[in-house]
C-alpha cells in the first residue's frame, strides 16, 4: 500500500474515533462511526487476496446494518424527545436499539458470528486495529448512554459473550481466531459492569487493548498465525517466546498478573451489588478462556530444553536482521506484572 494512501486511512480512522469520542450530538457521533468503518476497509484488503476480500465485505455488511438500527434509533428517539444530545436517550425503544446496534459493533453475543471469520481473513496488522482501536468509538458511546440502558439485556449480552467467547475459542488452532473470541468475552466483562461502575469499562478496556496490542506486535513480528507455528519459536526467539507467554497469562487473566485486575474488580462490583449468580457464571466462564490460553502456553513450553521436541526445527537464517521491537515488547509486557498486587493493597 501506498505510503500516503495509508497516512490517508490512519489519518481519518483517528478522525472517525475523535468525533464520536469528542462529539455532543448523535448526528457527528453517527458519522465518525461510519467513517472508522469506511476507513479499515482498505487497510483489510491488502495484500488483494479472496479471502481478505470476503472478510471486508462480511464486516461492511455488518456494520452497514448496525450504522441503520443506530440511525433508527437516533431519529426515534430525537422524534420522541426533541433532542439529539447523547444524554437525552429517555426513550426505551430508542434505548434497547442503541444497545442492540452498538453490541453489534462491538461484536457482542448473539451478534459475534462476524468477529471470528473476518478477523481470521484479514492480516494481523489489520485485526489489530479491528479488534483493538475499532472498539474504542462504540465503547465510549455505551458509556455516555449508559444510564438509559436495560440491565436485563446487558446481563444477557455480557453472559452470552463470556460463555461463547471461552467455548469458541476451545477447539482453534488459529491465532488470529482464538483471539477473536477473547475479544467476545472481553467485551462482555466490559458490557456487564457499565451500569454498575462504568470507569471499570474504561480501566478493563485500556488493559485488555494494551495486551492485545503487544501479542498482535508479537506475532505479527514471528510471523506467527497458528499454534503449531509458536511451538518452534523458541528455537527462534527465547525472549519473543517468554513475551507472548507473559501476554497471553494476562489476557487470560491469570493472578497475579495485570488481566485477573480487571476481572478480580468486576467481580467484587458485582458481589456487592448482590449479582451473586452472575459473578459465578462470569467467574466460571472466565476458566474457559484461561484454559485454551494456558493450553497455547503448554505447546509452547514443549520445545524449551530440555524437554525433546521431535519435530523439525525452523532455524532462522544467519543473515535475518534484528529489530527493536523485542526489547519494546518486553518492556510492554513487563509493566503488565505489578499492577494487581498494587491495587489490593490500596483497596
Amino acid at each position: 500500500m501506498s505510503p500516503y494512501i495509508l497516512l490517508i486511512m490512519l489519518t481519518s480512522l483517528l478522525l472517525g474515533t475523535s468525533l464520536t469520542l469528542f462529539s455532543n450530538h448523535w448526528l457527528t457521533a453517527w458519522m465518525g462511526l461510519e467513517i472508522n468503518t469506511l476507513a479499515i476497509i482498505p487497510m483489510m484488503t491488502y495484500p488483494n487476496h479472496p479471502r481478505a476480500t470476503e472478510s471486508a465485505i462480511k464486516y461492511f455488511l455488518t456494520q452497514s446494518t448496525a450504522s441503520m438500527m443506530l440511525m433508527f434509533a437516533i431519529i426515534n428517539n430525537a422524534w420522541m424527545t426533541n433532542q439529539w444530545t447523547l444524554l437525552q436517550t429517555s426513550d426505551q425503544t430508542s434505548s434497547t436499539i442503541m444497545t442492540l446496534a452498538l453490541a453489534m459493533k462491538l461484536g457482542l453475543a448473539p451478534f459475534h458470528f462476524w468477529v471470528p471469520e473476518v478477523t481470521q481473513g484479514i492480516p494481523l496488522t489489520s485485526g489489530m486495529i479491528l479488534l483493538t482501536w475499532q472498539k474504542i468509538a462504540p465503547t465510549s458511546l455505551m458509556y455516555q448512554i449508559s444510564p438509559s440502558l436495560n440491565m436485563k439485556i446487558l446481563v444477557m449480552l455480557a453472559l452470552l459473550s463470556t460463555i461463547l467467547g471461552g467455548w469458541g475459542g476451545l477447539n482453534q488452532t488459529h491465532m488470529r481466531k482464538i483471539l477473536a473470541y477473547s475479544s467476545i468475552a472481553h467485551m462482555g466483562w466490559m458490557t456487564i459492569i457499565i451500569l454498575i461502575n462504568p470507569t471499570l469499562t474504561l480501566l478493563n478496556l485500556a488493559i485488555y487493548i494494551t495486551t492485545t496490542l503487544t501479542l498482535f506486535l508479537a506475532l505479527n513480528h514471528s510471523s506467527i498465525t497458528k499454534i503449531k507455528s509458536l511451538a518452534n519459536l523458541w528455537n527462534k526467539s527465547s525472549s519473543m517466546t517468554i513475551v507472548i507467554a507473559l501476554t497471553l497469562l494476562s489476557l487470560g487473566g491469570l493472578p497475579p498478573l495485570t488481566g485477573f485486575m480487571p476481572k478480580w474488580l468486576i467481580l467484587q462490583e458485582l458481589i456487592t451489588y448482590n449479582n451473586i449468580a452472575t459473578a459465578t457464571m462470569m467467574a466460571m466462564s472466565a476458566l474457559l478462556n484461561l484454559f485454551f490460553y494456558m493450553r497455547i502456553i503448554y505447546t509452547t513450553t514443549l520445545t524449551m530444553p530440555p524437554s525433546i521436541n521431535n519435530s523439525k526445527l525452523q532455524w532462522p537464517h544467519p543473515q535475518t536482521k534484528t529489530t527493536n521491537i523485542i526489547p519494546l515488547l518486553t518492556i510492554i509486557s513487563s509493566f503488565l506484572l505489578p499492577l494487581t498486587p498494587l491495587s489490593i493493597t490500596l483497596s
